[in-house]
């Protein structure tokens, strides 16, 4: 008896050891630079004035990462004045991003740096893989548009979809996208998806036990940040002196891309039928809501049958809206083409007013066109009702 527990302690000890031992991945395995990021560190530490945006979903919403990035450029650069522009918001990935940047960044002033991230949603929220690199090329060509000094830095999170995937020998479409659209604009980049995969095949942690979440513990959040501070570290180095340089944009990957993506009031909707403008609305069903779609105005129906016509020249349309549990169906069509449906209700819907982008045409000539859109009498067989909650018309 006391040989076996003591062979069992050796084992123990053994193991602990092994594990002790265990040689963490470094991040830089899963960073590609590029051209860097020597605009923003001469706004940063040149110009001493510096805007740097976050755009993503509730993992650039929530408390964490963000925040250490901001404390750390602080504590690095004291003397510099620095304005966050935090614009992450639940739920939403690139398609969303495209038609909000305007508004939910670029109208705060100049940025010097953005950081950018819809791999997560992208793939949970099912966005096809045209859709997510004509949103993507769009962010960019738009934010280089706006200031052509700007640096971007795309970031793809972690999921257990995606270590499966991984485990497969897959790229994850979302990721692949990523990267297509950093490397062809020369963006800075990193794929913490592969990174976290590779650290737990390593034995370096638990996604059970230490991670935890897609939306990740203080654990993960930390491992997260330290990823980004060895980008910057890296891009910040032996950067004194150095100009800041435009770099002409290449060709466009795909000519559909929502390079002038925004938003359309939906003041501008004509011949309503059935359709009421509420200046704030909120649910009184109880379920949960997201941040900037509730409390602000909306085009609402709960009828089947309303209607409406759009006026718009451009080359893509769309809308934003919330889809709850009574989300309907509804029919459209583009220049009196052929009728199409779009069913707003999602497998979200039951539980929240989910803030939800979809799009009626793309790739459409650039000229005057003219949607109409109605309520179907047909509906998802799990929504309560025929409902349609616009926020906001997109257009490109």
């Amino acid at each position: 008896m006391r040989k076996f527990v003591l062979c069992f302690l050796v084992g123990l000890v053994c193991s602990a050891s092994v594990i002790a031992q265990v040689k963490a991945l470094p991040f830089s395995k899963y960073i590609k630079e590029r051209k860097g990021l020597s605009n923003a560190y001469n706004a940063i530490s040149v110009k001493k004035n510096a805007t740097v945006a976050f755009l993503g979903g509730s993992i650039t919403y929530n408390s964490g990462w963000r925040d250490k990035v901001c404390a750390y450029l602080k504590e690095r650069f004291p003397v510099t004045k620095f304005h966050f522009i935090a614009a992450g918001i639940p739920s939403l990935g690139s398609l969303p991003h495209t038609f909000r940047l305007s508004r939910d960044v670029l109208d705060s002033g100049k940025v010097d740096l953005l950081f950018l991230e819809a791999a997560v949603n992208d793939q949970v929220n099912g966005t096809d893989s045209v859709t997510q690199v004509q949103a993507l090329e769009g962010i960019v060509r738009h934010a280089k548009t706006s200031n052509p000094l700007m640096d971007i830095v795309m970031m793809s999170f972690a999921d257990p979809d995606k270590t499966k995937l991984y485990d497969s020998g897959i790229v994850p479409t979302s990721v692949a996208n990523h990267e297509l659209i950093a490397d062809h604009y020369q963006l800075s980049s990193i794929n913490l998806a592969k990174a976290i995969r590779d650290k737990l095949a390593n034995n370096e942690f638990s996604w059970e036990k230490d991670f935890k979440d897609l939306h990740p513990s203080s654990f993960g959040q930390e491992l997260y940040f330290e990823a980004i501070k060895d980008l910057l570290l890296s891009s910040f180095t032996n950067l004194n002196g150095k100009q800041p340089k435009t770099v002409k944009l290449p060709a466009l990957l795909n000519k559909g891309s929502f390079t002038r993506g925004r938003y359309l009031s939906i003041e501008t909707a004509e011949n309503k039928k059935g359709w009421e403008l509420v200046k704030s609305w909120t649910p009184e069903d109880g379920l949960g809501t997201r941040p900037g779609f509730v409390k602000v105005p909306m085009l609402v129906s709960t009828v089947a049958g309303s209607s409406f016509t759009l006026k718009f020249k451009g080359t893509a349309i769309g809308m934003a809206i919330v889809s709850g549990s009574d989300a309907g169906i509804v029919s459209y069509s583009i220049d009196n083409g052929s009728e199409k449906q779009l069913d707003l209700f999602t497998q979200w819907s039951k539980s929240l007013h989910l803030p939800w982008y979809v799009l009626f045409g793309s790739n459409l000539a650039n000229t005057d066109h003219v949607l109409k859109v109605t309520i179907s009498t047909e509906k998802n067989q799990n929504s309560n009702g025929t409902a349609c909650r616009i926020v906001n018309f997109l257009i490109n």
